[in-house]
């Protein structure tokens, strides 16, 4: 057998000491551990809009409250609700504008990436902040969806002030206005009704005295920390002078929101019936899931509109749809995009540079 002498501690330091010394390009290759991710709030433009009289809005109070180290659903909720309280809103929560009979419904759905849970309601009425409703719901309950006087009692129970009307001074001019116009004391057939209803309601805008990104409004806002914990909220009062009881897409999964916590998040305003008939937010979040940039799973959920609006009275000269549609698009590594149908739109965003908006994508220019 072969017998090596051990060696001396001279040799063994003086070995350490050549192996420090070595050439970068003889040292072990470095192993680089991943960074974590950058914290990032987006939202429909009215999230960095209105304050309700604070310092902060929506996608400030969120980002700011995520990068102290709360849940990201909360930091959501939070954030959406300075716009639920502000009357200036009128298309979210106290103020927004009534549905036919002058009463103010609202509709909000959460969901939560980590926990993989949601809650929503739909049709309620009483509740200045839905969206806490829908929380609870979520956390509180084995549904997801409780809707109308159900919803209402429910808040109730939870002790949560009901409130006798949700409407302002300013929600209720509106209305007053809209009723006065379409003369409601005559009751005119389905079709000609609803296109009556809606002239009006178009007529209302261009004089300026609802704002046009409000006729459909709502807000939907989505987060993620730098654990990559991913939330998303939508709240709205939904389409301004609907028929009593009406709900579009906001409360419902898949439609006004879906939240895979490891694929990303999706969120939708614009014309519920269209994202409802498509399932969009839920189509956006599977699009992510294949690999696709935030920006093109947002622009194929709208083509899919596009390619499904076959009615003449949706579609205009060009033959593309003739209403709005914007989608709200985060992934699990932070990147995100807005998108709409046509024109010119922004979104808001919070990071590390503050709260600012940035362009939204148009699927058709015009």
């Amino acid at each position: 057998m072969l017998q090596f002498p051990m060696p001396t501690r001279r040799q063994i330091l003086s070995s350490a000491a050549a192996f420090a010394a070595a050439p970068i390009a003889n040292a072990l290759p470095t192993i680089y551990l991943p960074t974590d991710i950058k914290p990032v709030v987006i939202s429909s433009g009215n999230g960095n809009q209105f304050k309700n009289g604070g310092t902060e809005t929506c996608v400030q109070r969120a980002f700011r409250m995520i990068t102290e180290g709360r849940d990201v659903l909360d930091s959501l909720i939070a954030g959406v609700n300075i716009v639920e309280l502000d009357p200036d809103e009128t298309s979210v929560g106290y103020g927004g504008i009534p549905n036919a009979d002058g009463i103010v419904q609202l509709d909000s759905c959460c969901m939560h990436g980590p926990k993989k849970w949601a809650g929503g309601v739909a049709a309620c009425e009483g509740v200045k902040t839905p969206s806490l409703v829908g929380q609870k719901v979520a956390s509180s309950t084995d549904h997801h969806l409780i809707v109308g006087r159900g919803a209402t009692e429910f808040a109730r129970n939870m002790g949560m002030t009901i409130e006798a009307d949700l409407n302002t001074e300013r929600s209720r001019r509106v209305w007053l206005e809209w009723k006065r116009r379409i003369d409601p004391e005559h009751y005119l057939d389905p079709a000609k009704r609803g296109g009556e209803s809606l002239r009006v309601a178009l007529e209302l805008v261009a004089e300026g005295m609802i704002d046009p990104e409000h006729l459909w409004g709502t807000i939907n806002c989505n987060g993620i920390n730098s654990k990559g914990e991913i939330c998303g909220v939508t709240t709205t009062s939904g389409l301004a002078f609907k028929i009593p009881g009406r709900v579009g897409d906001s409360p419902i999964l898949g439609a006004g929101l879906y939240v895979d916590g490891n694929v990303g998040a999706a969120g939708s305003t614009g014309r519920g019936e269209a994202n409802l008939y498509n399932l969009c937010s839920f189509l956006v979040v599977e699009e992510l899931r294949r690999g696709a940039h935030p920006k093109d799973a947002g622009l194929a959920a709208l083509k899919r509109v596009s390619e499904n609006t076959i009615e003449k009275r949706l579609r205009n000269e060009q033959g593309h749809p003739n209403f709005g549609l914007n989608f709200y698009v985060l992934d699990a590594k932070g990147r995100h995009a807005g998108v709409h149908m046509a024109g010119r739109s922004r979104y808001a965003v919070c990071d590390d540079s503050g709260p600012h908006f940035e362009d939204s994508t148009p699927l058709f220019e015009k």
